[in-house]
């Protein structure tokens, strides 16, 4: 994620600390010194704050530690101002294992709590709840309650929480995934709904959750729709097979010929047969921008960039090109370019078969065309 610093790797998993969260940092740091005016109190909030996201932290590892049981790898985790985020290669295709990989989190939250309970408890230092607040209060049971607050928060039934998570693990069991989605998502979107409205009255930070839980709740049908729809496709049946490419040696000044003149906009760098490299729109335009009219094509390109195989399944395709945020994925087979998917062409792919399907629920009769083969169309 962009504007995070690398704070440690953990497990094999990297820990990034997101530029937005030294902010939230600052502004704790703020508004306690200018409620106490004194140095202790603020560095305890500080401390405070440190402390939660620490928890945070041990919950995204609760869930990363029980996807890596069922093979499930994790990219790495990012610490946000509104908690933490564990990026998954991808979600457990089994509704039992996305129940577990879900509550393992929560799970985490509630040790945790029961933990520094249960030392309260035995040391004596339990204080009377009305003693407890946010920003003052025995600093131990602050970060008890916090733990269940969290607890309570992520099992909101909606997404992005881990509740809406379990919803959706629970209705699959009984009913076909996308399905299970849709109705989670609907509950979700409905919570925030009503999230917002209160908030309205009450507290404007619930508005920011509900707008956080709608969106969430959004993205999710999307992708789960997405690639329900692309499921059974292979790469080679939505792949452009008419292309263009560059050689490292090219000047800029080709690409743009090539851009102006068609559809293209970004390009494979070809050396000897083999892709070396992609140069994108936007890294050629920086590099113009920059003064640099007559730079060579290998000046400009990525030598890091997706690579995706005809046969990979397309929905694998697609979130190889949202996880790295890429526009266009070369197809390479034993070594040669042999066409090229982009995120226009997987669009009006999923137009077309989605326009298809409708036509088919709407007629009596078998539609014969096959909506998923698409290959040797160039988008326009």
């Amino acid at each position: 994620m962009k504007w995070s610093w690398k704070i440690g790797t953990f497990a094999g998993i990297a820990v990034y600390m997101h530029a937005t969260f030294v902010l939230l940092l600052g502004w704790i740091a703020l508004t306690h010194w200018m409620q106490y005016q004194s140095l202790i109190p603020t560095l305890t909030g500080v401390a405070f704050i440190l402390a939660l996201f620490l928890c945070v932290v041990l919950h995204e590892y609760g869930h990363a530690l029980t996807a890596r049981t069922f093979g499930i790898a994790t990219k790495d985790i990012t610490l946000l101002p509104i908690g933490g985020l564990a990026r998954l290669e991808r979600m457990p295709d089994k509704p039992n294992q996305e129940l577990w990989v879900a509550l393992a989190g929560p799970a985490v939250n509630v040790v945790i709590a029961a933990l520094l309970a249960a030392y309260l408890f035995l040391t004596g230092h339990f204080q009377p709840v009305q003693q407890i607040g946010l920003t003052h209060g025995a600093f131990l049971e602050r970060v008890m309650f916090a733990n269940l607050f969290l607890v309570g928060f992520n099992m909101i039934p909606a997404f992005p929480m881990d509740g809406g998570r379990v919803l959706r693990a629970l209705l699959a069991k009984r009913m076909e995934y996308a399905r299970a989605t849709r109705i989670a998502a609907s509950v979700g979107q409905g919570l925030a709904f009503v999230l917002g409205f209160l908030g309205l009255f009450t507290n404007p930070f619930l508005v920011f959750i509900a707008f956080f839980v709608w969106i969430g709740a959004a993205q999710e049908a999307a992708m789960t729709e997405t690639k329900s729809v692309l499921g059974s496709v292979s790469a080679k049946d939505a792949m452009i097979p008419e292309f263009r490419t560059l050689s490292p040696r090219d000047e800029l000044s080709q690409a743009v010929k090539l851009i102006l003149n068609g559809w293209q906009q970004d390009f494979p760098v070809v050396d000897q047969g083999r892709v070396v490299g992609m140069l994108l729109r936007s890294d050629m335009i920086a590099t113009l921008a920059g003064g640099e009219a007559h730079a060579s094509v290998r000046e400009a390109m990525r030598e890091d960039f997706p690579v995706a195989s005809p046969m990979e399944p397309l929905h694998s395709v697609f979130t190889r090109l949202h996880d790295t945020q890429a526009a266009t994925v070369p197809i390479v087979e034993n070594g040669r370019l042999v066409g090229l998917i982009t995120l226009e062409n997987m669009t009006e792919y999923m137009m077309v078969h989605a326009a298809l399907s409708e036509a088919k629920k709407n007629r009596s009769g078998h539609v014969n065309a096959d909506p998923l083969t698409l290959s040797g169309r160039a988008t326009s």
